[in-house]
C-alpha cells in the first residue's frame, strides 16, 4: 500500500519510497525531513479542495505537506505487524 492510500492518524512504517519518481530536489529535501524507509509515519490531513493535494503527514514531532504524487511513490506497511 502507499502512502496516499492511508486514513488519517493511522501510523504506518515506510517500507521504501520510489525515489525515481521524484524531481531530485523534492527527493533531497523528503530524505532531509526524514522521509525515508524505517520511518514512522501518519496522514494528519488532506487538501480541502477535492481531498487530495496536499496530503499533511506525521513525521516525528514534525508535520510535512506533500503532493499526493509525492505519497503514491512512498510504500508502508502498518506499524504493529511489522514489527510483531
Amino acid at each position: 500500500m502507499t502512502l496516499d492510500q492511508q486514513p488519517i492518524d493511522r501510523k504506518v512504517r515506510i517500507v521504501s519510497v520510489d525515489w525515481s519518481r521524484l524531481v531530485p530536489e523534492e527527493a533531497r529535501r523528503l530524505q532531509a525531513l526524514g522521509v525515508d524507509a524505517g520511518a514512522q509515519v501518519s496522514v494528519s490531513q488532506r487538501g480541502v479542495f477535492g481531498g487530495c493535494d496536499p496530503i499533511a503527514i506525521r513525521i516525528g514531532r514534525m508535520i510535512v505537506a506533500v503532493r499526493r504524487a509525492h505519497a503514491q511513490a512512498i510504500e508502508v506497511a502498518d506499524a504493529e505487524t511489522l514489527f510483531a
